[in-house]
């Protein structure tokens, strides 16, 4: 048994330095993505902007990030990571602003998303996972709780445990909407054949701009079938990259 947890420990330790590192460069990238930034050297501020949003997702880098690539005249590039600042805070107004700059600029539409979809939009991506698990335990614990411990059963346990029900419904939709929304994503090249085949001899049904929005609905091998708001069809995987990663 004795070798068998030594190996444990020296693999969560080995996990843990793995974690750590990785933590710790993305880290150190931030700060010289900014210096790159400033000295007007945006494809290396991108690449250190990149490298620091991997380790440490963060609506501030995921704006900087697009920043750069939008002097770098990546649009696609640029709307994708203004679209991660706002799946990780829908309140950035600078994202926000950036995005309807360029979209204006490059005449693309936004995503078309459903009501539940914009309830989803209210507060941060994974803030409603914690509303509608928070809200339905607590129900559950004030629910039952009381009669496995032989407690005295008060009228506010029934009343806040009716309240955290009607939370966790409420938080249904917006939690469906979330996941539905993780199936966006935007086309990263330029005037690519939108084809009715998986394959590179299918007929193109119509040419996409970079930055137009499109949902994910299935892959098949290094292709993907999407639905954009006018057509449907088949691009390959490496013109495509969805907002949540």
């Amino acid at each position: 048994m004795k070798p068998k947890l030594s190996g444990i420990v020296r693999s969560f330790g080995l996990f843990l330095f793995v974690v750590f590192t990785h933590v710790a460069k993305g880290a150190d990238s931030f700060p010289s993505g900014v210096a790159a930034y400033e000295a007007g050297n945006f494809e290396q501020a991108a690449q250190a902007f990149q490298e620091s949003s991997k380790a440490r997702p963060a609506a501030g880098t995921f704006q900087n990030l697009g920043n750069a690539e939008w002097k770098r005249g990546h649009t696609a590039e640029a709307i994708l990571a203004w679209e991660q600042a706002r799946l990780i805070n829908p309140y950035d107004a600078n994202s926000r602003n950036n995005l309807k700059f360029a979209r204006d600029a490059a005449q693309l539409e936004a995503p078309a998303l459903g009501w539940h979809e914009v309830a989803s939009t209210w507060l941060p991506a994974g803030a409603w996972a914690w509303i509608g698990g928070g809200s339905l335990w607590l129900a559950v614990g004030l629910l039952l709780l009381p009669g496995i411990f032989r407690w005295r059963k008060a009228s506010w346990h029934q009343a806040v445990a009716a309240l955290c029900l009607g939370i966790f419904l409420l938080s249904i939709p917006a939690n469906a909407g979330v996941i539905t929304r993780a199936r966006i994503g935007f086309v990263t090249t330029g005037d690519t054949p939108l084809r009715l085949t998986p394959t590179a001899n299918g007929e193109a049904v119509t040419r996409l701009a970079a930055g137009e929005p499109a949902r994910w609905v299935r892959a098949r091998g290094n292709y993907v079938f999407i639905r954009t708001s006018h057509a449907t069809g088949w691009i390959r995987r490496e013109q495509f990259d969805l907002v949540a990663r």
